[in-house]
């Protein structure tokens, strides 16, 4: 198998619903809109798509319309639990929409040792021949993913990237230094894309890419063309966007961004509920003051 090499921005996409319902037209104008902006790959079924509220059958369509409209990105598809059996099950059947690769979150909630991890992990590569991401957001998991575990995970062939979201930059760049010819380092932290990437990191998978692609995309690129003037330019005009995405849970700050666009409707499932009225105002103000289109 030959490997998928990740980099520059994928979004994790948010997953819209009206009335009560995934809203699947609506998403297929969304991924045509990341797509048109050039972003590089595309995560659906992640955080940000709400996915532990969603059934089988509307991720399997989500995935489904992913595909479609993705004009060639790669996607990379959320597929994690905290159980091996479910995580195996579920990558089963998101197999047959075809996905490039599977992001796996740390199995939260158990709390697992590292070895646990290293052998959960290795485990589910082991059931599949598409690529693995690891996403150790330790903030939500309660556990996280030591530098020595990611570089030993780093090992298996079809293991290919991580999404770090620990905002330990010390252990990030541990792995950035570390890490094989071919496994690609991505932050988890909108905010934190100019610091890691200017050290070594290949990209970001983003939050804040579903409300201004085209600027993330001419982030990273800068980026990765060590083009530090353009993207310090980029990466202060986002700002206020990277932090008001996070004033409260994700993803109802950009959910709220979104609505004030006119993108979709500020709608979610139970236990998370709209913005309050200050972080909505706060979003329609930081999404005003960008102009987007």
């Amino acid at each position: 198998m030959e490997n998928l090499k990740l980099s520059g921005c994928g979004t994790a996409l948010v997953t819209p619903f009206r009335n009560g319902e995934v809203d699947y037209e609506v998403y297929a104008g969304l991924v045509d809109r990341q797509v048109a902006a050039g972003i590089h790959f595309l995560v659906p079924l992640g955080t940000t798509g709400e996915t532990p509220c969603l059934d089988v059958r509307e991720k399997l369509k989500i995935l489904e319309i992913t595909k479609d409209h993705c004009k060639g990105k790669p996607v990379i598809v959320g597929g994690g639990t905290n159980s091996l059996v479910q995580t195996l099950k579920g990558i089963s059947e998101l197999e047959t929409y075809g996905p490039d690769a599977y992001l796996i979150v740390v199995p939260y909630y158990n709390k697992p040792t590292q070895e646990g991890m290293y052998e959960y992990f290795k485990a589910v590569a082991g059931a599949t021949d598409k690529g693995i991401v690891l996403y150790n957001v330790p903030g939500r998991t309660g556990a996280n993913l030591k530098a020595e575990t990611t570089l030993r995970l780093a090992e298996i062939p079809n293991i290919i990237a991580i999404k770090e979201a620990s905002g330990n930059y010390s252990q990030i760049s541990e792995i950035i230094r570390n890490a094989p010819e071919g496994f690609s380092v991505l932050s988890g932290n909108d905010e934190e894309t100019l610091p890691l990437m200017a050290t070594g990191a290949d990209g970001i998978i983003s939050v804040a890419s579903n409300i201004d692609p085209e600027d993330m995309v001419r982030m990273t690129e800068a980026l990765l063309q060590d083009d530090i003037v353009t993207a310090r330019r980029l990466h202060l005009k986002l700002m206020p966007l990277f932090r008001n995405c996070f004033v409260e849970s994700n993803p109802i700050p950009v959910k709220a961004g979104m609505a004030a666009l006119g993108l979709m409707e500020n709608e979610f499932r139970l236990p998370l509920c709209p913005a309050s009225q200050s972080t909505y105002e706060l979003m329609e103000k930081t999404v005003k003051e960008l102009e987007l289109k």
